[in-house]
């Protein structure tokens, strides 16, 4: 397994609804790159009958596997996790099961016991996410998993032996419920979701991972014309939930097959599943619902990925994210690391005239975009903020929620206040007067930070900020002669004198 994973690794998921292939491929900056993600609608929970999954059921298994199978003899992958959840563990043939697909293909069928579903739900929450505390679920076909972790450790996990396939079978006739089935499925899931007292007005954001709660994300950032892309770490109140399932509940089967948002084989199973969110969120009295886009499949991988540690999980998610953001886009660190020397010195002589204040926040959020900043520049430098800007409020950063994401965007895309506001345009009430001040300051002091350094060479010794009535003079003292840095500086000055509104007096002292 450990030279497979030098390279390619693939992890088969036979769930009870879906089953999916996913294979990932190391690139150069050390991370793994998804490069083939096939999904088939086995829908095995159907088969499952009188505790048996019956030959008709086990024929659609083994002609998905055999599917699978060309692409990863494709790849020349010889050893691939293959592992089931709900359906297989709960058909009492198992032991069949796995003997069949061991002689007729090239897996090795691992069946998850409840608790190990659970963990890797977690495992994944927990090297994807920043949260220390809070509730995980996870809907599949034919079971729902729940966690609880406090100082990101599991202390308490539960397999519910109902999902949204099987809340579907149980519950409603036709291919939509009527007002008394969902009456009756509300009862049965308020029931069942008490029976924890560890989950009962817990107040903890709720993490929900699977197809189902991505589908109800895609689904409601439809309705609200969402500005940026991507779901992972979308978070949603109870009352969003609520107007979804509302929206969801008057449309007819043919109208939920071509909702926008709702994969057309979800449209039988999504008010089910959202109920259970809906239902869970109540008992729970979470303050936030939050999607995580990695589930079971990267808990898996991750185990593999860390075990060789000696980890469960990454200790700093962002900060690994960021890594590799930086590697994938090719920052130059020692340009990076001199970034962020010039500026904290910058903030921590304005800080001291008075100026400014920097909360811890602050310095978290100034180095982060630091590591990132114009990173744009990789697609094309003329117009690289732009580039910035739309690559990182766009992409999955794991451990960084949407409005994070969206400030690291503008602090790290900064330019000027008149490009700055049309990058905020779209977000309207997501960050208040201060908070945009002090996005404009960091962006500023980073770009006037760029400009000492501009040309890669690190001339700069000290620099020395002091206040008078004229306002502020920069003292900086160079190794040498730095007449592009200090051009540059000229330039970029008045974008942090406007957010200081006082004027700036730069003065270059070269010891040689």
């Amino acid at each position: 397994m450990k030279e497979i994973l030098k390279q390619q690794y693939a992890i088969i998921d036979i769930g009870s609804n879906t089953m999916r292939l996913v294979i990932y491929e190391k690139q150069n900056g050390g991370f793994y790159k998804e490069i083939e993600n096939t999904k088939v609608v086995a829908r095995l929970r159907n088969y499952l009958v009188d505790g048996m999954l019956i030959k008709e059921g086990i024929e659609v298994l083994l002609q998905t596997l055999f599917q699978f199978q060309e692409s990863t003899r494709f790849h020349q992958l010889h050893h691939v996790l293959c592992v089931a959840t709900a359906t297989i563990r709960q058909a009492e043939n198992q032991e069949e099961i796995k003997k069949l697909v061991e002689g007729q293909t090239d897996f090795t069928l691992r069946v998850l016991s409840e608790y190990e579903e659970a963990r890797y739900g977690y495992l994944a929450v927990m090297n994807s996410t920043s949260f220390t505390e809070g509730l995980t679920v996870d809907i599949g076909g034919g079971s729902t998993e729940v966690t609880y972790f406090r100082n990101r450790e599991i202390l308490e996990y539960h397999s519910f032996p109902f999902g949204a396939l099987s809340l579907k079978q149980q519950f409603i006739k036709e291919n939509i419920p009527t007002e008394e089935e969902l009456e009756k499925i509300q009862t049965y899931l308020e029931y069942q979701f008490r029976t924890l007292p560890w989950l009962i007005d817990k107040k903890l954001p709720l993490i929900a991972i699977g197809g189902s709660a991505r589908n109800l994300v895609k689904i409601h950032q439809n309705l609200i014309c969402y500005p940026i892309a991507g779901v992972h770490l979308y978070k949603m109140k109870e009352e969003d939930i609520k107007n979804v399932k509302e929206e969801l509940e008057v449309l007819s089967f043919m109208e939920l097959q071509k909702l926008e948002g709702l994969a057309k084989d979800r449209a039988d199973t999504i008010i089910p599943a959202v109920e259970v969110f809906h239902t869970l969120v109540n008992v729970i009295e979470a303050p936030a619902f939050v999607l995580s886009r990695k589930g079971l499949r990267e808990g898996v991988f991750y185990e593999e990925l860390t075990k060789d540690l000696g980890i469960s999980y990454y200790p700093n998610v962002v900060e690994e994210s960021l890594y590799l953001l930086s590697h994938e886009y090719e920052m130059d660190m020692e340009f990076v690391m001199q970034l962020i020397k010039h500026g904290r010195i910058i903030c921590q002589q304005l800080e001291e005239t008075g100026l400014i204040s920097m909360s811890e926040k602050d310095w978290e959020v100034f180095q982060q975009a630091a590591k990132v900043f114009n990173i744009g520049k990789y697609i094309d430098d003329e117009a690289s903020r732009l580039h910035t800007f739309y690559l990182l409020a766009n992409k999955t950063i794991d451990g960084m929620m949407h409005k994070d994401r969206v400030r690291l965007a503008l602090i790290a895309s900064y330019k000027s206040k008149m490009l700055f506001k049309q990058h905020l345009s779209p977000f309207e009430g997501w960050f208040d007067k201060n908070e945009q001040k002090k996005i404009r300051l960091l962006g500023a002091v980073l770009q006037f930070s760029a400009a000492l350094n501009i040309r890669k060479r690190s001339l700069v010794e000290s620099i020395s900020i002091t206040e008078s009535k004229e306002g502020l003079t920069f003292k900086i003292v160079c190794e040498q002669a730095a007449l592009a840095e200090k051009v540059q500086a000229e330039k970029q000055k008045k974008q942090l004198e406007r957010v200081l509104k006082t004027t700036i007096n730069l003065f270059f002292e070269s010891k040689h």
